[in-house]
């Protein structure tokens, strides 16, 4: 079985808040790991996210341990970045064995093809956002960043994440929604489904000869991707 996650966005309300839906997501760890082949997780796990040379946010390690877990079980794990855990530098490769890819994929699974992105940068408006989005992951950018304290950094970074997602909660997306018409696109090029996150809002169109997919989110009503070998479903938690 191969499991879809994304928009946790951990570190997003108050610790106790965020504790719990920590737990549930651990649970569901616990629960899919006897039978995971294989999971993508498909952004905005974090609600912020920088690692320095020697310094990571300690509120996650609960997660970072059970991703350590599935790893060392041979299960393997590919994160997409999406636009709020974009301040990846070097840990999760080097301590966790999980490689985290800045672009959208693209995978064969038991003979479906699947478009993995988490979406950001695909509404038709989003022109602006691709100018930050360029900015804020600029080689030279996070260099600047990283002399920076780590609790001043960690804290801009958590403050300026919570204006990202206000931003992408209001932000009019207009009739025809630009990541609809996307995934769209992908599928009429012969992609059997077409996998995304970002907008919180989960669904499932068929289109053509494939199927859209967006995971939704875990703020309010949690829920993840499964594909069996021959079919995707939604599933709730």
């Amino acid at each position: 079985m191969i499991y879809f996650v994304s928009d946790l966005h951990l570190g997003v309300t108050d610790r106790n808040e965020d504790r719990k839906r920590e737990d549930l997501f651990l649970t569901l760890l616990d629960k899919i790991m006897p039978d995971c082949e294989k999971l993508y997780l498909v952004g905005d796990i974090f609600d912020y996210w920088f690692d320095y040379k020697t310094v990571i946010p300690k509120n996650f390690y609960r997660t970072l341990a059970k991703l350590r877990e599935f790893t060392d079980a041979g299960i393997e794990i590919e994160y997409l970045m999406g636009n709020h855990d974009f301040g990846h530098r070097s840990f999760f490769k080097d301590e966790l064995g999980i490689e985290v890819i800045s672009t959208d994929i693209e995978r064969v699974h038991n003979g479906k093809k699947f478009y993995i992105s988490h979406g950001d940068g695909k509404a038709d408006n989003d022109t602006g956002y691709l100018i930050l989005r360029s900015i804020l992951r600029n080689k030279i950018a996070n260099f600047i960043y990283r002399i920076i304290h780590p609790d001043i950094g960690i804290g801009l970074a958590s403050g300026s994440s919570k204006k990202s997602r206000s931003y992408t909660d209001t932000k009019d997306y207009g009739e025809n929604e630009g990541m609809v018409n996307f995934a769209k696109k992908k599928i009429d090029e012969g992609f059997d489904y077409v996998i995304m996150g970002h907008r919180h809002k989960r669904l499932e169109l068929k289109h053509g000869n494939g199927t859209y997919y967006n995971l939704g989110e875990w703020i309010h009503e949690p829920s993840y991707g499964t594909f069996d070998g021959k079919e995707f479903k939604l599933e709730r938690v």
